[in-house]
């Protein structure tokens, strides 16, 4: 670092604060910060690699730090506030990502003080069926003319999978939905639950190219609005049935469960709830494929506990489950065991940057949307903070099918299975 810190004023406003972050971010390493500030250059770490990594960050007010010190809400409520630009929040992310480990430590140091007291909050504030309509509305409610303006054709939400370079976001969405029935062997006599209905994006290519019928459930008014009328349109009402439940509210028996991507909004205190419901709702030769978004095992009892930007501004009540854990809730409260798994996070660096590259590009259509310049900062943000963690693998996302005692995986286990039943699209 350069000897700017040393020459910095002591009684600038910020000043306690500003020598506190400089020095926490000193010794970072793995890519480097260029911090701009009247007029005075601090350079923080040194690039490594063939493809270094180096992003320059513009302090607009001493506020900057202090809010830093919050963690990342206080970073990105200091973005928002315009307290600072960045020329490249991607590799900002992903610096910040190739450092956690050090925060991790930190934060584990405080644990025994700290966490006891966050769980009690994060405990009070558990996902209950009312609460987590709400916290659902607050996310997938915003507009559905907003995620037509970045989500492809299908209209997924979730980590598409490019099997070519030269794959556009609509094959690799659509290659995503059809690796996930080929993994279920999906046939025209199967019955399939989907908890988590988004817009409509599984089941409509499930019933139309596999023939089978589709219960799918959403607590999103506006996913359910959309997703019943996409089915209408599709001509496809007696075999897709669209609920308005939670999932707890499910009952029946059916041959396959869908998830995708929709356990982080379940919350770490009702992941046995989650598993076991699942299990219920499957005869004893079903199987489930969850796609799950899920974080380092050795992270997963700091995170839980604590309150990001994420899990405050995005997905309120958010929590992001390691597989240790689904695989100890798996193991206790069902009778599934898990046959198959595949990480799948490399595709979600390339989903993430062609959501972030429409989002920008319909920039004015957003604002005619009634959507403000502190909303777009914010989705920026996340767009870039999800990018950066999924290329650090910080984050992961992951395939895992999960088997009933009677299943019969034939080799579906191993390798995907091929449409016994296909109905032209």
């Amino acid at each position: 670092m350069t000897s700017e810190l040393a020459r910095a004023p002591r009684r600038e406003a910020g000043g306690l604060s500003r020598r506190l972050v400089l020095r926490a971010l000193s010794g970072i390493h793995g890519g480097q910060l260029e911090l701009h500030e009247r007029g005075r250059r601090i350079v923080l770490g040194t690039p490594d690699g063939p493809r270094p990594l180096r992003a320059q960050i513009e302090v607009r007010s001493p506020l900057f730090y202090r809010q830093l010190l919050r963690g990342s809400v206080g970073l990105c409520e200091s973005y928002l506030d315009g307290q600072w630009e960045c020329s490249d929040l991607v590799a900002m992310t992903r610096i910040a990502a190739r450092n956690a480990g050090a925060l991790d430590r930190l934060r584990q140091f405080a644990a025994p003080v700290l966490a006891p007291a966050q769980r009690s909050l994060r405990w009070l504030q558990r996902n209950t069926p009312r609460r987590s309509r709400s916290q659902i509305e607050a996310h997938y409610d915003l507009g559905n003319e907003l995620f037509e303006l970045f989500l492809d054709e299908t209209m997924s939400y979730s980590c598409a999978i490019f099997e070519t370079p030269q794959a556009t976001l609509r094959e690799a969405s659509l290659a995503k939905l059809e690796r996930i029935c080929r993994r279920l062997a999906l046939r025209a006599e199967d019955h399939v639950v989907e908890i988590g209905t988004g817009w409509g994006g599984f089941a409509l290519h499930a019933a139309s190219h596999y023939g089978c019928r589709v219960t799918t459930t959403t607590i999103s008014r506006e996913q359910h609005a959309y997703a019943s009328r996409r089915v209408a349109e599709a001509g496809l009402g007696d075999r897709v049935t669209v609920l308005a439940q939670d999932y707890r509210a499910l009952d029946g028996r059916y041959d396959k469960l869908v998830s995708i991507e929709m356990i982080e909004a379940v919350g770490w205190q009702y992941f046995p709830t989650f598993f076991r419901r699942c299990s219920h709702l499957l005869h004893d030769d079903g199987a489930m494929l969850l796609q799950a978004i899920v974080i380092d095992d050795r992270a997963y009892e700091l995170e839980k506990a604590s309150r990001s930007f994420i899990n405050t501004q995005i997905f309120p009540g958010g929590c992001l489950p390691s597989l240790k854990v689904i695989s100890r809730t798996v193991n206790r409260v069902t009778d599934m065991r898990p046959v198959h798994l595949e990480d799948i996070s490399g595709h979600y660096t390339r989903t993430l940057s062609a959501w972030r590259e429409r989002f920008l590009e319909a920039r004015e259509r957003v604002v005619e949307l009634g959507y403000d310049e502190r909303f777009r900062r914010l989705w920026e943000l996340y767009l870039c903070w999800c990018e950066g963690g999924f290329a650090e693998r910080r984050i992961r996302d992951v395939q895992l099918l999960l088997a009933k005692p009677g299943w019969l995986p034939g080799g579906r286990d191993s390798e995907l299975a091929p449409p016994r039943s296909a109905i032209a699209a």
